[in-house]
């Protein structure tokens, strides 16, 4: 790993060039003042702002914005101003100095030179995380032959001779003055360094500055780096936090019976929930002192707010998931020629990558900061990003929730709740529990589906092609003609007939081959002639009540059997116990009550050779269909399964049901 830290030394003056607002700069003055030592900090501030700025700088973690009139320009001479806000935000080079030197009791120097007509300049400079990688002395040599040789503006070269001047001016008392000042005016004010200069004419006092609490919905929108990396940064200044409990740090949506009957919901607010997150957070990027690493942080967020989305929805994000978020990120990222996406591009990246529901809960986590408060010592602002960085972009998140009937333009319509702990859970003690008709018509459909896909994909597999001699047989293959049309001849197909039809049917989730996760196994008889038997796998219906003696589940895996009414207790079944799984129970299963020859077997991966050794021992033959060949968002929507404590619970089941 190269090193990170690089100062220009020039004189007692030890420079340290930053770009404002970056994370990485931020911790290279921390690094920067335990390498020099300083007795004087220098910042690349007017003076005229010393007291506002320094009254926000101990305010922090709590970040305030300053606000004062500027002229226009040209038009100030005709009394035209304009606001200017300075946001003072943890993850500041500027910001840290000044907290650095008041931590220290180090004297601190705003050495700017006060303007009004300052242009406004956007440099297209290269992502700083850069810097974590090659270190800041490659960057900044590669940002000198880049942009050293651009001619600086009038109002640049007044600042710098003034800055030059009070660096000067500094040396005469001081033995070792760290100076944090931007890359673009660094190689100049050296120079200038060099030569006598003058003390600068310019404004002494500039009245109506004021500073302001940002409001915390400000606050999500308008940090230039995003809260949930600035709350991040601001607890690893300091010594690490605690590992959160796993009992108060999740986002609990699921309760165990015993909970419930024992004293009901433990009740987390939201902002302890995202206060968890941030301290996880701040503790898996490494030990105390370590380079922050804004990689590894997006992937914390990425992290908590898929934790927060399965606590959330019942959904668990699958590894091709992460896959395609991380790659369409960096592919956007570069897109604009930086090497990491930034808040709005990962929203984009998770709405479009996974649904809206992970984007609303990405959003939430991404710009949640938790010490910031509407009420404060100060008054309380709330600034657009128009106003403070001239312009933004807009998402719309739409998280699939249960609409009111007949109210859809008035609003969602709010989850029920029980009255009191353990109301849910009574009339579970009877156990004829059912299933969610709905729930059962769409699964039934499903499995039409794929038989018809399998006996799609057995004809394709028994499907001859050869060279057009005497009969046309069942059509003229036009693609194998296209591809050998250099012999000028024509192919033609014949399409042989599947021997046997599709009987049962497995469709395999997760595999769950330490048996943790779907500890919940049932053997379900189909009600009527329309209906298969069935037997599943799932999560623990107690963790989950959604309603009065309703549950939701999560299949692992189930198999269909029809016709119905025929099927033992497949999870009580001798002739099953040497399965592995509970996948492979539902194959054993499957190739015993198949009254055709084909069985179905949808999954991740094909079943294990042995298995087809035993389906040729009973004249079957098993049909793989790969699970990443079907719709991902349909799969999504039949894992989803609902457990009622009776048939009575059918009639209000959509009112909690979403």
């Amino acid at each position: 790993m190269p090193r990170r830290l690089y100062l220009e030394r020039f004189g007692r003056v030890h420079a340290l060039p930053v770009l404002h607002y970056r994370v990485e700069c931020a911790q290279l003055v921390r690094m920067a003042v335990t390498h020099v030592r300083p007795d004087a900090v220098a910042i690349e501030l007017p003076a005229t702002l010393e007291a506002p700025f320094l009254r926000a700088v101990r305010r922090l973690p709590q970040i305030s914005v300053i606000r004062y009139q500027a002229g226009t320009g040209k038009s100030s001479a005709a009394g035209g101003t304009e606001t200017v806000y300075l946001l003072v935000e943890p993850a500041d080079p500027l910001v840290e100095a000044a907290r650095q030197a008041l931590e220290l009791g180090v004297p601190l120097y705003f050495v700017d030179v006060d303007t009004d007509a300052y242009p406004c300049l956007h440099e297209p400079l290269p992502d700083s995380y850069s810097i974590c990688r090659i270190g800041l002395e490659a960057y900044y040599r590669e940002y000198r032959s880049a942009c050293g040789t651009l001619s600086p503006c009038r109002e640049d070269q007044r600042r710098e001779q003034g800055m030059a001047y009070r660096l000067q001016t500094l040396a005469q008392k001081h033995q070792r003055i760290l100076f944090v000042c931007g890359m673009a005016h660094l190689e100049r004010v050296k120079g200038l360094f060099a030569i006598p200069q003058a003390a600068p004419l310019e404004r002494i006092r500039r009245e109506g500055v004021t500073v302001f609490n940002l409001h915390p919905d400000a606050c999500r929108e308008i940090l230039a780096g995003f809260p949930f990396l600035s709350a991040v940064y601001e607890l690893r200044r300091g010594p690490l936090p605690d590992e959160p409990e796993e009992s108060g740090a999740g986002l609990r949506k699921r309760f165990h019976v015993m909970e419930l009957i024992k004293g009901g919901k433990q009740q987390v607010s939201e902002e302890q929930l995202m206060e968890h997150a941030i301290r996880r957070a701040a503790r898996h990027l490494g030990q105390a002192g370590v380079f922050f690493d804004r990689q590894r942080l997006i992937y914390r967020l990425f992290s908590e707010a898929a934790r927060h989305y399965r606590q959330e929805t019942g959904e668990t994000l699958h590894i091709w998931q992460k896959r395609a978020f991380f790659r369409f990120a960096r592919n956007y990222a570069l897109q604009g020629g930086m090497l990491l996406p930034d808040l709005f591009q990962l929203l984009v990246t998770a709405r479009g990558c996974i649904d809206d529901n992970f984007a609303y809960a990405f959003c939430r986590l991404a710009t949640w900061y938790p010490w910031q408060l509407e009420s404060s010592d100060l008054a309380t602002v709330s600034i657009s990003p128009e106003e403070i960085w001239g312009g933004s972009r807009h998402i719309r998140f739409r998280p699939r929730q249960k609409r009111s009937k007949g109210l859809s333009q008035l609003g969602l319509l709010k989850r029920k709740r029980e009255k009191r702990p353990g109301e849910w859970l009574e009339g579970f003690d009877d156990p004829s529990v059912c299933s969610y008709p709905p729930e059962d018509i769409a699964i039934e459909e499903y499995g039409r589906f794929l038989k018809r896909k399998g006996c799609l994909q057995l004809s394709e597999e028994l499907t001859r092609t050869e060279r057009f001699s005497a009969s046309l047989l069942d059509g003229i293959d036009m693609r194998e003609t296209l591809r050998n049309i250099y012999e000028g001849a024509i192919y033609v197909r014949e399409q042989q007939r599947v021997a046997g039809g599709i009987g049962c049917l497995v469709v395999i989730f997760d595999e769950d081959r330490r048996s943790e996760r779907y500890p919940y196994r049932m053997t379900w008889l189909g009600e009527h002639e329309q209906e298969s038997d069935m037997a599943f796998y799932a999560t623990d219906p107690a963790e989950n009540i959604v309603g009065p003696g309703i549950c939701r589940c999560e299949y692992g895996g189930f198999m269909l059997s029809y016709p119905p009414r025929r099927m033992m207790d497949v999870w009580r079944d001798p002739d099953y116990h040497t399965a592995a799984t509970g996948a492979e129970a539902l194959l054993l299963a499957a190739l015993d009550y198949s009254i055709e020859k084909h069985v179905i077997y949808a999954a991740a991966r094909p079943p294990r050779s042995i298995f087809k050794q035993l389906a040729a021992r009973r004249d079957r033959q098993i049909v793989y269909i790969p699970l990443g060949s079907l719709s991902p968002h349909k799969l999504k929507q039949l894992r989803i399964l609902h457990i009622l404590a009776g048939k009575d619970k059918r009639e209000v089941a959509k009112d909690y049901i979403w």
